[in-house]
């Protein structure tokens, strides 16, 4: 028997000492900053296993394995309800009670999270000019352009559906067929990316109002431009297209 493993416990196994250490508040009489560190960091440790299941899902696909790729993707779905109901954490705050430690932000803001913008190019949104952001550390710019070059969840699903005859593609778009589960999976994903959008739009509209963002943008306004956006329009169009 391995002796590492023996002496493990449950606290040095989840490293719990290093864990529980990083919630460390700035404003030190501001009782609710805790709770938004707290949220934000259980963001990140999701948005990491969430690179996990979607570049594994890829992956699957890329090789033909495409039922384990619909069960990534579905638990994919399932971390952005998690998302989702961490968000509604934050809504426990009263406007003053996030003013009371906004000040200590400075300029950090959400929109410098660079698993987000990870998220987002393995899915399907290329936009080069992410790796231009100057907050980005050296790690963390290599990490993202990594994804601006490798092959996203929808080249995944193309790759599945190559050599279908073309009524067999049109009906996997309309999740019909023996891909269309895996169609389903995949806007369940971009689905569930949606909703926290809005969710989050609706958020930071309760605490700062029509105010500006943190980092100097404009804040609510900025968030709720990119509501709309989709990461497979294709397939939402070809739901359309069966009424």
């Amino acid at each position: 028997m391995n002796p590492t493993t023996t002496s493990l416990t449950y606290g040095t196994y989840l490293r719990l000492p290093q864990l529980l250490g990083q919630q460390l508040p700035q404003a030190a009489a501001a009782h609710d900053e805790h709770l938004f560190i707290t949220v934000h960091q259980v963001h990140e440790l999701w948005f990491k296993q969430l690179l996990v299941e979607l570049t594994d899902a890829r992956d699957r696909m890329l090789a033909g394995e495409n039922a384990v790729a619909v069960r990534r993707l579905r638990r994919c779905r399932e971390i952005e309800r998690a998302l989702l109901d961490a968000l509604a954490l934050l809504d426990t705050m009263a406007p003053g009670d996030f003013e009371a430690f906004r000040g200590a932000l400075g300029t950090a803001s959400g929109g410098q999270s660079a698993q987000f913008h990870e998220i987002e190019a393995l899915s399907a949104r290329r936009d080069h000019r992410t790796r231009s952001m100057r907050w980005l550390t050296a790690a963390e710019r290599a990490r993202l352009d990594r994804r601006l070059l490798e092959p996203t969840l929808w080249d995944g699903f193309l790759a599945a559906l190559a050599g279908l005859p073309r009524a067999d593609r049109a009906a996997a778009f309309r999740g019909e067929g023996p891909l269309g589960e895996l169609a389903d999976a995949l806007l369940g994903h971009d689905e569930g990316w949606a909703l926290w959008r809005a969710r989050h739009v609706l958020v930071v509209e309760r605490q700062i109002g029509k105010g500006r963002g943190t980092a100097g943008s404009s804040g609510a306004a900025y968030l709720r431009e990119r509501t709309g956006e989709r990461f497979f329009p294709e397939l939402w169009e070809a739901r359309g297209a069966v009424l």
